[in-house]
């Protein structure tokens, strides 16, 4: 799509709720519904129909910025109460409930890898969230003045950025839990945006865009001046082509990411605080001061639709065969069946999780996914949770598998981690295991000791081979240069005596 004035869009659909609407956020996922954040709950519209089909309201007081994550079955959400709320799409369920923060909290989203959840308070710090563990990581407090604005970087997992009402812009890095880029907005930030390629930031505030290239260091790359009223929301568009700003001058501007220059101008009947448009630009949904939403949908046009060809052959007549030929395509519609381990894993339910991958055709046809799982079980802190409690068979199983992998190239750094966790769980307890679970673990320590045997042996190889070419690059360059002109016969004796002396 070129352009925004060539959508061909059908009047627009009005829907009225109880106050501002403060967040509009469209799921990654078909039927791409659309949040709506307003007064104290969270709706979630179908845009075909334009009524709600699901709300969340457990908020004693105003809801702030509801947001999907990239599979649209999770959602999050801030709120003046200070804490950050997880909801389940499918069930209808709050999952997790954050609380750290001291005053509201305007904008949350979940991370480039799902697994946690950035929030921007007013009580001017910004929080990272573990989703399983409900923990916070680490905190910012780099602002003197309400964040209002904040955005994750869509490449990076570390990346996080915050916008503040000291005009101020940070750039964090969760990895080393320090500041590592500032700018001035040179007015309140009122909403930040990532390009898809994560080196370039815009951020919104009076009535300015200004757009960053976090990789020169925060270098200023352009300034968009063209509303005359405070710019409150920014959005992506046409896959990274387009970028979308709304104001309080009731206008919603459409501008190339290339040139930043303006290709068309949407209207509407009231200041608008916040935008989205879901995934192929099919549908525009802008919320206003006064509760208004506004659905404006794509209507194709009958000329673009493009038909099927159908390519009809006959055979000639006098043939034995006459019969017509159709050629069509037929869309196979490709399932993804969620592994049971992965389903576990969801659920939190650690143990069954690895009783999944320990059983026995997993175990030798693809161990490479049991190491994975483990893996896993470390990055979330979980492994312990999950070897602890276990006696007779489940527990031989997982031993039989350190005996059997535990000298892999492969797979042994992972699974001498897993033994040295099991033996922590379990070192107090050997008295009361039964029988076979013992003997598999003396096993294991006759495993870990001949490897130690063959690391020492190949440590003192090792040893050996760096005496031989530390010897040979001492010897005298002119014995060389009398070696090469030598007559083939003496350099030969004369290589073999060079070699002897060396070792």
């Amino acid at each position: 799509m070129t352009s925004f004035k060539k959508i061909n869009t059908k009047p627009p659909v009005l829907v009225k709720e109880f106050g501002p609407i403060d967040y509009i956020d469209f799921s990654p996922v078909e039927p791409h519904y659309f949040t709506v954040t307003c007064s104290v709950r969270v709706q979630i519209y179908n845009p075909i129909t334009k009524l709600v089909t699901k709300t969340y309201s457990r908020f004693k007081e105003a809801a702030y910025g509801g947001c999907f994550r990239r599979d649209g079955k999770l959602l999050c959400a801030g709120g003046e109460e200070a804490v950050v709320r997880l909801f389940n799409i499918g069930s209808n369920s709050m999952l997790r409930f954050f609380s750290g923060h001291k005053a509201a909290v305007h904008r949350a989203y979940f991370t480039a890898d799902d697994l946690h959840i950035a929030s921007f308070s007013d009580d001017k710090t910004v929080v990272l969230w573990d989703i399983p563990s409900e923990k916070q990581l680490t905190s910012f407090s780099e602002h003197t003045d309400y964040i209002r604005a904040g955005a994750v970087s869509p490449v990076s997992t570390d990346v996080l950025l915050s916008g503040g009402y000291d005009k101020i812009i940070h750039m964090y890095d969760t990895r080393t839990n320090r500041k590592i880029l500032s700018v001035n907005h040179d007015a309140p930030v009122e909403s930040l945006l990532f390009l898809p390629t994560g080196g370039i930031f815009l951020s919104a505030g009076g009535t300015d865009i200004k757009v960053w290239d976090a990789l020169a260091g925060g270098k200023l790359l352009a300034k968009i001046t063209q509303h005359h009223k405070t710019v409150t929301c920014l959005k992506i568009a046409s896959n990274g082509h387009r970028i979308l700003s709304g104001s309080l001058d009731r206008h919603v501007k459409v501008y190339d990411t290339g040139t930043y220059k303006t290709l068309h101008t949407l209207d509407y009947p009231n200041a608008v605080l916040s935008i989205g448009i879901s995934e192929g630009d099919e549908t525009v949904v802008a919320g206003m001061v006064d509760g208004l939403i506004s659905v404006k949908r794509r209507e194709e046009n009958a000329k673009d639709v493009v038909k099927p060809k159908r390519k009809v052959s006959y055979r000639h007549a006098g043939e034995n065969l006459h019969v017509r030929s159709i050629d069509v395509v037929v869309q196979q519609e490709v399932k993804e069946i969620m592994s049971k381990h992965d389903a576990c894993l969801r659920k939190f339910q650690y143990s069954k999780a690895l009783d999944c991958v320990m059983m026995n055709y997993v175990v030798n046809k693809t161990p490479h996914v049991t190491v994975a799982l483990t893996q896993e079980l470390i990055r979330r802190e979980g492994l312990r949770r999950a070897l602890a409690g276990r006696d007779g068979k489940s527990l031989v199983n997982i031993i039989k598998f350190l005996n059997k992998y535990i000298g892999s190239i492969r797979f042994g750094r992972v699974l001498l981690h897993v033994a040295n966790v099991l033996l922590d769980v379990y070192e107090d307890h050997l008295d009361e295991l039964s029988e076979e679970p013992r003997k598999m673990l003396a096993i294991l320590a006759q495993k870990l000791q001949e490897e130690e045997q063959l690391i020492i042996a190949l440590t003192q190889l090792q040893g050996s081979m760096q005496m031989i070419l530390s010897g040979a690059e001492t010897v005298p360059l002119r014995a060389i240069k009398e070696n090469q002109s030598m007559e083939p016969s003496n350099a030969a004796q004369t290589e073999r005596d060079l070699i002897l002396s060396i070792t």
